[in-house]
């Protein structure tokens, strides 16, 4: 995932917790709110609690490719961040993928269907 479509700074992360409105998955949670840019920022937490670094940046890893995949159908100009849960452990990347399209599509984000 390119650099400007990534959410890099703490206050950013606030801003979408505190502003932003969430979806819920077994898997993750999914939070968004606007950014008044031209196109979407991305952001993953994965806490400690799941795993040792290498299942957590192999978790992260799926998480951004998986929307790096679905961002063309994305509708642009917001902060999206998805914090990973659990049972995310056990889903195939597709089953993952899977899971994201539903939630944007719940959450009224995707333009058309992927």
């Amino acid at each position: 995932m390119q650099q400007h479509l990534r959410l890099r700074r703490h206050v950013d992360f606030l801003r979408v917790k505190e502003a932003g409105r969430g979806w819920h998955h077994a898997a993750f949670v999914m939070s968004a709110v606007l950014n008044g840019l031209a196109h979407n920022r991305y952001g993953f937490i994965v806490s400690k609690r799941l795993g040792k670094a290498v299942v957590r940046n192999r978790l992260r890893r799926r998480l951004r490719e998986a929307v790096r995949s679905i961002h063309p159908q994305i509708q642009p100009g917001y902060d999206v961040v998805v914090v990973a849960r659990v049972p995310s452990l056990s889903l195939s990347y597709w089953e993952l993928r899977q899971a994201l399209v539903e939630v944007m599509q719940r959450a009224g984000l995707l333009e058309t269907s992927p």
